[in-house]
C-alpha cells in the first residue's frame, strides 16, 4: 500500500521530484528519464510508471534551460521505440499462455482490455495505444503474443513512439511554464491522465455493451 501511495505522490508531484533530481544530477537526469520511459513501455509489470506526465514535466524544465530539449526528445523517443520492441519479443516468447493466467506477472484483466482495443483498431493499436496508459504497456506485448509480423509492428512502433514523445515534449515546452499551469501543476497532471484514459474507458464500455447484446440474442452463450 505504501508503495502505491509513493507512486501516486510521485506522479502528482512529478515536477517537484524532477526539480530535485535535476539539481542533484544535472544532465545525467536524461539517463534516468530514458530508463523510466523504457521500463514503462518495455516491461508489462511496470504499467504504473509515469509516461505522459513525465515527458510533459521534463519538457517544462527543458524550456527553462535545465535540460537540453533536443537531447530530451531524441533519448525519450529511442527509449519508447526500444521499450516497445523489447516488450514485443517478450510477448512473442510467452505466446498464448499470457491469456490463460498461467503467467503470474501478466495481469489477465489488462490483457483482455488490450485485446478489445486490438479488435477495434487492428494494427493501428500500436500507434494509438501510445496515448493510453496501461494499454500503452500491454499493446506491444499482445502484438508479440499474437505473432503480429515484426515488419508491420516496427513501422507503427517507430511512428507511434516518435509522435507520442514529440506531442508531450512540445506541450510541456510551450505550455508548461505558463503561470496558470505552474501554479496548478497537479491539476494539469490529473487532467492529462484522465484525458488519456478516455479511449480505454470508451472501448471497455462498448465491449461491455456488445457482450450484453450478444448475451440477450444468444442466452445459451
Amino acid at each position: 500500500m505504501e508503495f502505491i501511495v509513493r507512486i501516486v505522490d510521485f506522479i502528482l508531484h512529478v515536477d517537484v521530484y524532477l526539480s530535485d533530481i535535476i539539481a542533484r544530477y544535472g544532465a545525467w537526469t536524461l539517463g534516468l528519464l530514458f530508463v523510466v520511459i523504457f521500463l514503462e513501455t518495455g516491461v508489462v509489470v511496470t504499467p504504473f510508471l509515469p509516461g505522459d506526465s513525465l515527458i510533459f514535466a521534463a519538457a517544462t524544465f527543458a524550456a527553462r534551460g535545465a535540460l537540453n530539449p533536443l537531447a530530451l526528445f531524441a533519448l525519450l523517443a529511442v527509449a519508447a521505440v526500444l521499450g516497445d520492441t523489447v516488450n514485443y519479443w517478450i510477448g512473442h516468447r510467452v505466446g498464448a499462455r499470457a491469456y490463460t493466467g498461467e503467467v503470474r506477472w501478466v495481469k489477465k484483466e489488462y490483457m483482455e482490455r488490450t485485446h478489445v482495443f486490438f479488435k477495434k483498431h487492428g494494427g493501428k493499436t500500436i500507434f494509438l495505444a501510445r496515448f493510453v496508459p496501461i494499454i500503452r504497456t500491454f499493446a506491444p506485448f499482445v502484438a508479440g503474443v499474437s505473432q503480429m509480423p515484426y515488419g508491420f509492428f516496427i513501422r507503427w512502433n517507430i511512428i507511434g513512439g516518435i509522435t507520442w514523445v514529440a506531442v508531450f515534449t512540445l506541450l510541456g515546452y510551450f505550455f508548461g511554464n505558463i503561470p496558470f499551469v505552474q501554479h496548478n501543476f497537479e491539476l494539469v497532471i490529473v487532467a492529462i491522465i484522465l484525458i488519456s484514459l478516455v479511449p480505454a474507458v470508451v472501448e471497455a464500455l462498448k465491449a461491455r455493451r456488445d457482450f450484453q447484446k450478444q448475451s440477450e440474442l444468444d442466452p445459451a452463450s
